[in-house]
C-alpha cells in the first residue's frame, strides 16, 4: 500500500504525546498527450494505465480503445499518443479538478439511454463494501475511494483526489470489457458537474455517493440522463434524476 508513518504530536485528555502516524504518499503525476498536452495533479502512482484511459474517455479526447494508440508509463510520468481527431474540435476537452482545479463550461451533453436498473439494497451493501476495501482510507483517512460494479464484479480504487479514483474505476472497466451502460459508480464525496459530466462521456447511468450533489451536478444530472443517489448511509438514501432505475421492492 501507498503508505508512510510519520511523527506527530497528539493532543488527548488534556495532555499531549508523541505518536505514530500513517500518511497516504501522493506524487505529482503527469500525464502528457501527443507530445504537447501536458496535465499534472496530486495522485497515488497505482493502476496509472486505468487512470490515463479513465481521464481520456471522461474528458472526451477519445471515444474507443482504438483511438489510444500507446501508453507509456515512467514511474508517475505518463506519455500517450492518441487519434486527436476530438481535440481539433472546439470546447471538447474539459479540465476538471483533476487536471489543475479549475473547468470549462459545459455547453453540450449527450444524455445516456439506459435501461439498467439496480435494487436500492444492493447500493446501500455497496456503500459499506466500499469502505471495508478502502485499505488506505481506513489506515490513514487520507484517500477518496471509488467502485465499479458490472454484472456481479465490483472494483475499487483509492486516490488523494475523487476524480482520480472515478477515472481509475472507469479506465478499469473500459479496459476490461465492462459494458459500462449496464454499470454504476459509487464513491466517496459531492458530485458536481464536472464529476457527473464523466458518467455521461463514459455513458455510466447511475452515479451513487455517501455526499450530496451540487447544484451543478444536478443540472447536468437532468441534461445527462444520469441517476443520481447520494446520502447513502446506513439504511438510507436520496435518489435524483430517473428514479426509475432504482427498484424498491
Amino acid at each position: 500500500m501507498k503508505i508512510e508513518e510519520i511523527d506527530a504530536i497528539q493532543y488527548k485528555d488534556n495532555q499531549a504525546q508523541n505518536v505514530k502516524e500513517n500518511v497516504v504518499q501522493d506524487e505529482t503525476v503527469t500525464l502528457t498527450i501527443n507530445g504537447n498536452i501536458s496535465r499534472s495533479l496530486s495522485a497515488i502512482e497505482d493502476s496509472l494505465k486505468e487512470f490515463a484511459i479513465g481521464y481520456l474517455f471522461n474528458e472526451n479526447m477519445v471515444k474507443s480503445l482504438n483511438d489510444i494508440k500507446n501508453i507509456e508509463i515512467d514511474g508517475p510520468q505518463i506519455r500517450v499518443e492518441i487519434d486527436d481527431t476530438l481535440l481539433k474540435t472546439n470546447e471538447t476537452v474539459l479540465c476538471s479538478d483533476s487536471a489543475g482545479g479549475w473547468r470549462s463550461k459545459i455547453k453540450e451533453v449527450n444524455p445516456v439511454e439506459s435501461d439498467f436498473q439496480v435494487h436500492v439494497s444492493e447500493l446501500i451493501d455497496r456503500i459499506e463494501e466500499l469502505k471495508d476495501n478502502a485499505e488506505i482510507w481506513q489506515a490513514t483517512g487520507g484517500t477518496h475511494v471509488a467502485g465499479i460494479v458490472y454484472d456481479g464484479q465490483f472494483v475499487v480504487k483509492e486516490d488523494v483526489s475523487r476524480h482520480v479514483a472515478v477515472d481509475k474505476v472507469i479506465g478499469y472497466g473500459i479496459l476490461n470489457g465492462f459494458d459500462l451502460n449496464h454499470s454504476y459508480v459509487i464513491y466517496s464525496g459531492r458530485m458536481p458537474a464536472d464529476m457527473v459530466i464523466k458518467m455521461t462521456r463514459a455513458g455510466v447511468p447511475i452515479l451513487a455517493s455517501n455526499a450530496a450533489p451540487a447544484n451543478s451536478g444536478y443540472n447536468i444530472a437532468k441534461k445527462g440522463n444520469i441517476t443520481l443517489v447520494g446520502f447513502l448511509r446506513g439504511n438510507r438514501c436520496n435518489i435524483y434524476n430517473n428514479q426509475n432505475r432504482v427498484i424498491f421492492d
